[in-house]
């Protein structure tokens, strides 16, 4: 066996850890089957990070990356993130970044959708 055989059999049975910084374990087990199989992805559940990871960025993807930085910084974990938000456009854009705290720091779904069709009512574009 070469070399460089060797070298790629010895770097599939490494399995490297990597966390997604998520609590859903839907989306968790949908980027796992994509990536390779010595890659295991880990939730903040896994980590034992139970905490609320400060979202205070202006956009999406300033908020994922501060939730990556979070956890390397105080978990010692190679990371990545994600972060979402609706955009509407008769609302000029808005929630967007502050999709999930739309109607309040209490992060409440239906105070959120409430809000939303109530800032909507008078628009023809919905």
């Amino acid at each position: 066996m070469n070399k460089i055989n060797s070298t790629f059999e010895f770097l599939n049975i490494i399995t490297m850890q990597l966390v997604f910084a998520t609590n859903n374990l839907n989306k968790l087990k949908e980027v796992q089957a994509l990536i390779p199989s010595n890659i295991k992805l880990l939730s903040l559940k896994d980590i034992d990070c139970l905490e609320d990871i400060p979202e205070t960025q202006n956009t999406i993807e300033g908020n994922a990356i501060q939730k990556a930085e979070f956890i390397k910084k105080h978990y010692g974990y190679n990371c990545f993130a994600d972060d979402t938000g609706l955009e509407v456009e008769a609302l000029h854009g808005a929630p967007g970044v502050f999709s999930a705290r739309y109607a309040g720091p209490q992060r409440n779904d239906n105070d959120n959708m409430d809000l939303l069709l109530s800032n909507l009512k008078d628009t023809s574009n919905r």
